[in-house]
């Protein structure tokens, strides 16, 4: 488990703007290292924002996009093309911009495909392909960056507060029902997935997630009521934040912008 790091940045639209640079350069490094590399997408507006400013930057060629995998922390389960799909989202900012492998997009199935209604098999489903991928190892691949957005309950892909994903232990993948928030029918990943991830950025812009950052980097946070506290990578956890989000954070957490 990694100590959190933070990094405030003035507004939303730097955060963004840094945030993608920050993942060019991880990338771009993994790449070199290892030959591949595998992300882990986020949706919601943080998570569009920085898919944007990535599609933007001058730098975004530094990244061979032909050997980089995309996977998705969560999806809500929606027919195939649903503008409120994060994948069809991550497509609009980013993904149609950019030669991508098809075969190496990972995308999470959808309410109208093989599986039907069934969000439990569509989860088992994708449990598998990220097995696969993980080789002999099993479980999930080492994923170089895994992105989650905090929403203003501490929820962190779609594990929300005292449900039943976020206190999963033995799946990888799970089917979210009765989520609180529209669409009630979701797939997430869980933690023990999400702390497989190299590293661990959790996105926070906006006043409306100060106090889900100051509960969720409180010390004595409890995941089940915190999923965000829950969320850390095995050699590092960043948060990457504006200044209105990091207002309630006391003042030995709150780094100098």
């Amino acid at each position: 488990m990694s100590a959190p790091q933070l990094v405030v940045h003035r507004d939303k639209e730097l955060m963004a703007q840094a945030a993608a640079a920050r993942l060019i350069t991880a990338v771009a490094d993994a790449q070199a290292a290892r030959g591949t590399a595998s992300v882990v997408l986020t949706g919601g507006r943080n998570g569009n924002g920085l898919l944007a400013a990535l599609g933007s930057a001058p730098a975004r060629d530094a990244i061979d996009w032909s050997r980089l995998d995309l996977w998705w922390g969560d999806e809500r389960f929606l027919p195939e093309g649903h503008p409120d799909r994060n994948v069809t989202q991550a497509r609009a900012a980013l993904l149609d911009l950019v030669p991508l492998d098809p075969a190496r997009v990972h995308a999470m199935p959808a309410a109208d495909g093989a599986y039907g209604s069934d969000a439990d098999a569509a989860a088992a489903a994708y449990a598998e392909e990220l097995a696969a991928a993980a080789g002999a190892e099993g479980g999930v691949p080492s994923f170089d960056v895994l992105m989650l957005g905090v929403g203003p309950d501490t929820h962190v892909a779609s594990l929300f507060p005292e449900s039943a994903g976020v206190r999963e232990t033995g799946l990888t993948v799970v089917g979210v029902h009765n989520a609180p928030k529209p669409p009630p029918t979701r797939i997430s990943l869980t933690l023990p997935a999400i702390r497989a991830a190299r590293e661990v950025w959790l996105l926070a812009a906006g006043e409306d997630k100060a106090k889900a950052a100051a509960l969720a980097l409180s010390p004595d946070a409890d995941e089940t009521q915190v999923p965000a506290a829950g969320a850390h990578g095995r050699t590092r956890t960043l948060w990457l934040m504006d200044e209105p989000a990091a207002s309630a954070l006391p003042h030995e957490l709150h780094p100098p912008a």
